[in-house]
């Protein structure tokens, strides 16, 4: 295949994902007693829910199993990972249909996902699970709608949930947060609703909490902006602080990492709209020093040749960064972050200087037959510095090689 731009990172491998190369926003790997490296993938839309692949060896990815979707109006979008314990989410494309929630996995055995219990949030205005992470191997923390909850405004139908899987045969709620104002009958109000192009939802996104810092969680709530809750008691969920900065800014905040070494925050802002229309989509350094008063301190530069970039069509803006999953196999970054620009590819950044942010990587590969632009959407990398990067259209898993003189740590 042709490459645009390849930056200090070589191209390994590509693989068309067993021509389902529509992968998503969910990737893990599991490390086997025997060394393999065993990688899960979930996939952005139908056919597939999600795709295992072997990757023990970089430069010759093996696809070894696939799960179809039951039809085609559900999405599997997200799965999570820890330990033989395998998460699935699954979406509806409208409230009423099935499946919706999550699948329990194990996978014990890695190749052959064996079920094991089913998470179901159907009915009333939900349309299940967008998101699912699972750092402790106890708690997943989700994005889900609920057959209880009816929102004012049928954008926010969804809400974050804690499920405790310590039986993973019967997952059982312990929690919710939602914006006050979000479900009917709050007796609080949502903040006004963002003019055009600023409204998307008041819903959350990422749902991230890590074992080094099992008391908070970090969200990414669409126009809400960056949400950090104390769920020291999990039943009970409290909001520390939010930090909210659209308008001025286009909304859709995504994905909020926590570097807690670091008393920082890397944040994306995902972007939505063709030949970026709804540019600028950031991604942003935030000192939480004050963890009360979260200040932003920095953005990533633009793409170089942004203009251009953006004329090829398609989605054009941040998305998705590698999350530092506690699961052995994946790297654990702190001065360096590895991201996701839809048509303006991969890119990789030094953060040893928080304020000043330098890029010192970028691939793009030309735009794959039948789509408008790249769709680079999720990427993870692995703990020997190898990178997957993941096209939602037709691109399939590009494996990559850090090629530059910074460490990627």
């Amino acid at each position: 295949m042709t490459v645009r731009i390849a930056h200090n990172l070589k191209l390994l491998a590509q693989h068309d994902a067993g021509g389902a190369p529509n992968l998503g926003e969910g990737m893990a790997v599991k490390v086997t007693r025997d060394g393999r490296r065993i990688m899960y993938i979930a996939h952005e839309h139908a056919p597939m829910a999600f795709s295992i692949f072997d990757v023990t060896e970089p430069r010759d990815p093996k696809l070894v199993w696939q799960l179809p979707l039951p039809h085609r109006n559900v999405r599997g979008n997200s799965l999570a990972l820890r330990g033989d314990t395998l998460l699935m989410a699954y979406q509806v494309n409208q409230a009423g249909l099935k499946p919706a929630g999550f699948q329990v996995y194990d996978v014990s055995n890695p190749v052959e996902p064996r079920k094991v219990s089913f998470f179901d949030m159907s009915g009333g205005h939900s349309q299940g699970v967008h998101f699912v992470s699972f750092m402790d191997g106890r708690y997943a923390h989700i994005t889900t709608g609920a057959p209880d909850f009816e929102p004012n405004h049928p954008e926010d139908h969804q809400f974050y949930m804690i499920v405790d899987l310590t039986n993973p045969a019967q997952p059982t709620e312990v929690g919710r947060w939602w914006m006050p104002g979000q479900r009917k009958g709050d007796k609080a109000a949502l903040p006004p609703r963002h003019p055009e192009p600023f409204d998307f939802a008041y819903r959350p996104h990422h749902t991230l909490c890590y074992p080094e810092r099992p008391d908070r969680a970090y969200i990414g709530y669409i126009d809400g902006g960056i949400v950090i809750l104390d769920i020291s008691d999990k039943g009970s969920p409290k909001l520390i602080s939010r930090l909210d900065y659209h308008p001025p800014f286009p909304g859709f905040t995504h994905t909020v990492l926590p570097l807690f070494e670091r008393d920082l925050l890397v944040v994306t802002d995902e972007a939505t709209g063709d030949h970026g229309i709804d540019w600028p989509k950031r991604l942003w350094m935030v000192d939480v020093r004050v963890e009360s008063n979260p200040v932003m301190i920095a953005s990533m530069p633009t793409p170089e040749g942004f203009e251009e970039l953006r004329r090829v069509g398609g989605r054009i803006g941040a998305h998705n960064i590698h999350e530092n999953e506690p699961e052995p196999g994946s790297a654990k970054l702190q001065n360096t972050v590895v991201a996701t620009w839809f048509s303006a590819g991969l890119r990789v950044y030094d953060i040893s200087d928080p304020f000043r942010p330098e890029e010192i990587a970028a691939f793009l590969p030309e735009t794959p037959a039948g789509q408008r632009g790249c769709r680079i959407s999720d990427v993870f990398v692995d703990d020997r510095g190898v990178i997957y990067a993941a096209d939602r259209a037709c691109g399939g898993l590009y494996v990559l090689e850090y090629t530059g003189t910074h460490s990627l740590n």
